[in-house]
């Protein structure tokens, strides 16, 4: 086993124990907090929209964003890292739910935390990025075109009985009820990518996503819009944090939950270690891989004892803690801090929150996540990475992540061997 996983040179440490150890100043905190409160307005909107896109009721997402960020910040291996529920997990957690209900995909989630956190302790972090850019880039692409096609939905205010989980059969529910559109849906979901476009473009240090919501909140209040709401379909949130629970466990169940806990597992630290290779890119430092893995098992397995979803290191929330002039892991744990002040003060006010605004939302990180300049430059560059693209987004829409994932690395593999 010593030869299979060979130690790295970093230290096995959080970041947040070696801040303590060179002294936590108060030109530090006063750095942390600002960015703090920062990502807590995007956190908010963005974690009860991947919430509901994934089945399951708003406040799943925010105890996640709560326990799982909080977990992730103080024992993980960056500095700047942000934790929480991703878009990325929409598809595979919806799958989950539909399949093996809430309790299984809660059982998922802590498993696929303890294989993150033995992977950890292997010190088999560094093995992660060994996967091919053009397989990254694909099934990122592939994520964000199904996150696109879960949000058309609530987007035009359809009205579906049950929404099949995968890609094309999902495509072919929703063109039959067309015809049950929603123009006051569809006006609100256009009205708030609009407002989040604007602000980014003319005053980019707004909270675009916080206001885009809150906005589309009023309108659909003061005109009296008949859409549907957080409180019309979920009743709103509860007001504080559940008490701590495991899911029911049995061999036969584990071993039913396993293929999707090794897809969160394997999804979780891909989408972990990238975010915190972009945090190293924007500020020049260097995070630790294993460090990070742990505290991301840690981090799902917590976050399933208190009901929430599966979290991971997000690059958007984790590059806006840096632009927001973080300077240590104290923004990320002072930010599910101010979540959970926000659940408890204002849980009655989310409930007027449309699900056309909160799938705008959705639209827009669907979006950012397509790396277009990484894809025009394989375009250019080479057509047997361009191939590789294109085969793992097709896997990934036609089948799920794992299968993407799979078929590209292989084919990356057979195209490099036939190369040399």
């Amino acid at each position: 086993m010593k030869n299979l996983f060979p130690r790295e040179s970093e230290p096995f440490e959080p970041k947040f124990v070696a801040v303590l150890r060179e002294g936590y100043r108060a030109e530090q905190f006063r750095h942390d907090v600002p960015a703090a409160l920062t990502v807590t307005i995007v956190a908010l909107p963005l974690s009860m929209a991947i919430a509901i896109a994934s089945g399951v009721g708003p406040e799943r997402g925010l105890y996640a964003a709560i326990v799982g960020g909080f977990i992730i910040s103080a024992l993980g291996g960056s500095r700047f890292q942000i934790g929480g529920p991703a878009g990325a997990f929409i598809v595979l957690v919806a799958a989950a739910v539909a399949t093996h209900g809430v309790e299984g995909m809660l059982l998922a989630t802590a498993m696929a935390g303890v294989i993150m956190a033995l992977a950890g302790l292997l010190r088999v972090g560094s093995y992660v990025r060994l996967i091919p850019h053009p397989v990254v880039v694909g099934f990122t692409a592939g994520i964000a075109v199904t996150i696109f096609a879960s949000q058309l939905h609530d987007l035009f205010g359809l009205q579906l009985a049950a929404e099949p989980a995968a890609f094309l059969p999902k495509l072919a529910a929703l063109w039959h009820v067309a015809a049950t559109f929603s123009t006051g849906a569809l006006l609100l979901a256009v009205l708030s990518i609009a407002t989040i476009l604007l602000l980014k473009r003319f005053a980019p240090r707004a909270p675009s996503l916080l206001l885009a919501v809150a906005g589309a909140a009023v309108l659909a209040w003061l005109l009296r819009l008949p859409v549907e709401t957080i409180g019309t379909r979920f009743g709103g949130v509860p007001h504080s944090l559940p008490a701590p629970g495991l899911p029911a466990l049995s061999w036969q169940r584990l071993l039913e939950m396993l293929p999707t806990a090794l897809s969160f597992a394997l999804l979780g630290a891909i989408e972990s270690l990238l975010s915190a290779v972009v945090a190293d890119g924007m500020t020049g430092r260097r995070h630790r891989s294993n460090s990070e893995l742990f505290a991301q098992g840690v981090a799902n397995v917590g976050s399933a004892l208190f009901g929430g979803l599966c979290v991971t290191g997000t690059i958007a929330r984790t590059a806006t803690n840096v632009r927001a002039g973080a300077r240590t892991p104290v923004s990320g744990m002072l930010h599910s801090a101010l979540l959970m002040v926000t659940l408890l003060v204002a849980a009655p006010l989310v409930a007027y929150i449309p699900l056309a605004a909160l799938a705008a939302v959705l639209v827009t990180v669907a979006w950012n996540m397509v790396e277009r300049p990484a894809i025009a430059h394989l375009l250019r560059e080479s057509h047997r990475e361009a191939l590789v693209l294109f085969v793992t987004l097709a896997v990934t829409l036609l089948r799920d992540l794992m299968w993407g994932i799979i078929a590209g690395t292989l084919l990356s593999l057979l195209l490099r061997r036939r190369r040399a």
